[in-house]
Formats: C-alpha cells, structure tokens, sequence
C-alpha cells in the first residue's frame, strides 16, 4: 500500500512539474542549478505530500501559497507538521511574492540556508598526527 502512494505521489509531481504556474517558473529560475549554493528540486514528493521546492541538504521546504491556500489553513499545517517531522524547515510565501520582490524571497532564502548550514552538527573527521609514534626518540 506505502508503495503505491509512493508511485503516485511521483506521477502527481511529475504532472505539477510539467504544469507549474508562472510563479512557480520564476522562483524555480532562480533556485535551479544551484545558483543559491545549494540542489533544490522541484515538485519533490515526501510521504503523501509534495513539496513546491525542497533541498534535502540543508533540510529546507519553500511553498508558493495561492488563492486556495486561505480555505486549507488546517491541511497546510498538518502538512508542515509532516515536513517539520522529517526534519526539514518550512517557508511559505504568497504566489505574487516572485513578482513582487524577488530580491526579499531570495533573502529570506538565503538567510533560512545559512541558519540550517549553522545549526548543522559538523562531522566528527579523525584527526591525523596526533598520535606519535612512541618509540620513536
């Protein structure tokens, strides 16, 4: 049963990808190819839901909310409740913010990735040299 929701999750956000909505296009323009030094995906299915835009790498949602949005409060907050579990942080924009300042959604971006690249525990490495060798002289 996980299974196909899972497929079809992937063939509603392949279908969304092919219909994004001009907003949409727009953000994607700026967010693709790592242009804010990070992978964003597209329509990127996680669990039953799909994400506008995700990075995995830092965990970060971004979600374009239209008109529709002001009747589904309760469904978009179980929504990022499942995100938030998952690990990943959300940030909601209205559609028309793209068009009317895509600088300031491009901040709020870039700001939210440097809080996420900060709070990241960093690796552990080994650390080389430390150790002498003891019988040497």
């Amino acid at each position: 049963m996980q299974q196909q929701s899972t497929i079809k999750a992937q063939r509603h956000a392949r279908a969304l990808r092919a219909g994004m909505t001009e907003s949409e296009r727009l953000l994607w323009a700026k967010l693709r190819a790592e242009q804010l030094g990070v992978k964003f995906r597209r329509q990127h299915p996680l669990g039953n839901y799909i994400a506008d835009f995700a990075s995995l790498a830092p965990a970060l949602i971004v979600e374009l909310d239209g008109s529709q949005h002001a009747d589904q409060v309760e469904y978009d907050a179980g929504r990022d409740a499942f995100f938030k579990a998952q690990g990943f942080a959300v940030l909601r924009f209205p559609t028309d913010a793209p068009f009317r300042n895509m600088e300031g959604v491009l901040q709020v971006i870039s700001e939210q990735l440097r809080v996420l690249a900060d709070a990241a525990p960093t690796p552990a490495l080994p650390q080389r040299g430390r150790e002498r060798n003891r019988s040497s002289p």
